[in-house]
């Protein structure tokens, strides 16, 4: 659709008015910075994913509506989305826009987050195009990298907090590694970055096209019937979340993985969640050689001294995997 066109026998013009940010450790006080950035009468609707606990509901509308002149509210499914409106994805649901609705799902978990600020991404920049803004701010590992990717596929705007400013760089910066931003700025300089983002007409562009992959991401977040064996190649590696198979999605400059049900990750984050299985698999096996250990003692102690060797060889093993657990330690911290 061309940014001018005609709407009941006058033309139109169209702007960059729907913004989808995306938060995660650090991330209050990016967002507190932004929508106190915002001018009263911001005509744009902001969609916000902050990473918080899923048994805990969000504080997050409150404290925005403090902190700016919009008033911020939790989404609710089915809500028409309006201007000058800040929605906040509640604990344990991706937010997702649909139709110019904002739609509430529990779909399968991405980066280990739900909500995830992905799946908030790419269902903007396939309802929204080129009237998308991308705002990635503070945060750990690499949520939002791909979803900004998608709104800049289909014409969009993207933004991202200078990671300098940010309280936890290291979302910024993995932005930056997969996207061109065009905007890099600090927090404080958001708000008034959107306003004038949102002030500019949008000149006449191209329609994008249809996007397959993109609509079955989206789908997957909607919780609808589809599979991840249709949009990868397998990868032999298990899903942290379910144990199932990941199929490998290509992509720039790093690919991504989804098991059959639609879990995702990022290879940031996949080998994050490894190492913390790796190392839960590490204590269980500590604690059966100590137990086996201890139990071969008591053995020995009352007659069976045959036992003494076996509770001599778990202990050896415990000490060995002790210093295996040491050493993973150091790499991680390193």
């Amino acid at each position: 659709m061309d940014a001018a066109h005609h709407r009941g026998g006058r033309v139109t013009t169209e702007h960059r008015d729907l913004v989808a940010a995306g938060a995660s450790a650090g991330g209050v006080e990016a967002l507190r910075a932004l929508v106190a950035g915002l001018p009263a009468g911001y005509p744009g609707a902001v969609l916000v994913v902050l990473h918080v606990p899923r048994a805990a509901p969000s504080a997050l509308p409150a404290i925005l509506s403090r902190s700016g002149p919009l008033p911020a509210a939790p989404a609710r499914d089915g809500d028409l989305v309006r201007g000058g409106t800040v929605y906040v994805a509640p604990a344990d649901h991706h937010l997702l826009l649909l139709d110019g609705h904002l739609r509430l799902s529990r779909g399968p978990a991405e980066n280990g987050h739900r909500p995830g600020i992905d799946p908030l991404f790419r269902s903007v920049a396939r309802a929204a195009g080129r009237r998308a803004i991308g705002v990635v701010l503070s945060g750990a590992r690499d949520d939002g990298a791909a979803g900004l990717a998608a709104i800049a596929s289909r014409g969009g705007t993207t933004v991202v907090q200078d990671p300098e400013d940010a309280l936890h760089p290291w979302m910024p910066r993995a932005a930056l590694e997969t996207v061109v931003a065009d905007h890099i700025a600090p927090a404080a300089a958001i708000g008034p970055l959107l306003a004038a983002l949102t002030a500019t007409p949008l000149a006449p562009g191209p329609d994008p096209g249809p996007d397959p992959l993109l609509d079955s991401e989206v789908a997957m977040s909607e919780l609808f019937p589809m599979t991840s064996d249709r949009i990868g190649t397998p990868t032999g590696f298990g899903c942290p979340s379910c144990g199932g198979g990941l199929f490998q999605i290509e992509g720039k400059p790093l690919p991504r993985f989804r098991c059959r049900v639609g879990h995702a990750w990022s290879p940031e984050s996949l080998l994050d969640e490894q190492a913390e299985a790796l190392e839960s698999a590490l204590w269980m096996a500590l604690r059966a050689l100590k137990e086996k250990a201890e139990l071969s003692r008591r053995m020995a102690a009352g007659g069976r001294e045959r036992y003494l060797s076996a509770a001599e060889d778990a202990e050896a093993a415990a000490g060995t995997l002790r210093e295996l657990i040491a050493r993973l330690g150091a790499t991680a911290a390193g």
